[in-house]
C-alpha cells in the first residue's frame, strides 16, 4: 500500500517552501496538481523533476478511482495546490476521504497558508476564529452573511480583488458601520499590504482604489 502526502506550497514568496517538502515531492512517485503550468514552475525552480498529474475540481470526480488504484499499487502520491495548503478552500477533500476509505494513509506537512498571517496580524482577537473561506457568490450568500452578524468570533473570509469593494459593502450593509476589519493583500510577496479600520472607514478606501492580489478579510466578532 502507498501513501498521500498533502505538501503546501508557497503562497508567493519562495523561501517559504519548507526543506521537507522540497524531498517528499522529489521521492513520490507522482505529484497531483491543481494547474501543472504554475506546479511545474514550482517544481522546476527547486529541481523536482516527478511527473505531475492533473488534478482539480473539473476533473477529481473522473481521475479519483485511477489515482486511488496506483496508490493501492503502492506508489507514494503527493497532493498539492496553486498556493498554501492543499483541501483548504482547494481540491483534496474528495481524495483525502477515499483514501481513508481505502485505508491509505494520508500525511499532511505543515506549511503556508493564507488565513494564519492574516489573523495574527489583523490586530484582532485571534484567540477563537471561523474560517469561512470563500463565500457563495450567489445563492446562499445572503445567508452566510446574516449568520455573521452575531457571530462572536473573529472570522476570516477568502476574497478576490474583483469582489473586494462589493463584499466589503454588503459586509458594511449587514454587520454595521463599525464593525472592525482587516484587509489582508499579497501575503509573504513584495508588496504585502494591510489595511485596518472599519468597515465604513474600508469601504471609502477601496472605493476608487484598485486592488491586485489574493485577499484575506478578518473581521471582529459581535461583542454584544
Amino acid at each position: 500500500m502507498g501513501k498521500l502526502f498533502l505538501v503546501p506550497t508557497p503562497i508567493g514568496n519562495m523561501e517559504d517552501m519548507t526543506f521537507r517538502a522540497v524531498r517528499v515531492l522529489k521521492e513520490a512517485d507522482f505529484v497531483l496538481a491543481e494547474d501543472t503550468r504554475t506546479s511545474g514552475n514550482l517544481l522546476r525552480h527547486f529541481e523536482i523533476d516527478t511527473k505531475l498529474q492533473p488534478f482539480h475540481q473539473y476533473n477529481e470526480h473522473s481521475v479519483l478511482e485511477s489515482v486511488i488504484n496506483r496508490i493501492k499499487a503502492a506508489k507514494t502520491a503527493c497532493l498539492i495546490s496553486d498556493a498554501g495548503t492543499p483541501a483548504i478552500s482547494d481540491p483534496g477533500y474528495l481524495l483525502v476521504r477515499e483514501c481513508l476509505k481505502n485505508e491509505i494513509q494520508v500525511e499532511c506537512l505543515p506549511g503556508a497558508t493564507a488565513l494564519i498571517p492574516a489573523v495574527a496580524c489583523s490586530g484582532l482577537s485571534c484567540e477563537k476564529f471561523i474560517f469561512e473561506g470563500f463565500l457563495p457568490h450567489k445563492k446562499g450568500r445572503n445567508t452566510r452573511l446574516q449568520q455573521l452578524k452575531d457571530n462572536a468570533y473573529t472570522t476570516i473570509l477568502y476574497e478576490s480583488p474583483f469582489r473586494l469593494l462589493k463584499t466589503l459593502e454588503q459586509l458594511k450593509e449587514v454587520l454595521g458601520d463599525d464593525r472592525k476589519v482587516s484587509v489582508a493583500r499579497e501575503l509573504s510577496k513584495m508588496f504585502e499590504e494591510y489595511s485596518r479600520g472599519t468597515l465604513a472607514e474600508l469601504c471609502e478606501l477601496y472605493k476608487d482604489k484598485t486592488v491586485k492580489g489574493e485577499i484575506v478579510i478578518v473581521i471582529e466578532g459581535n461583542e454584544n
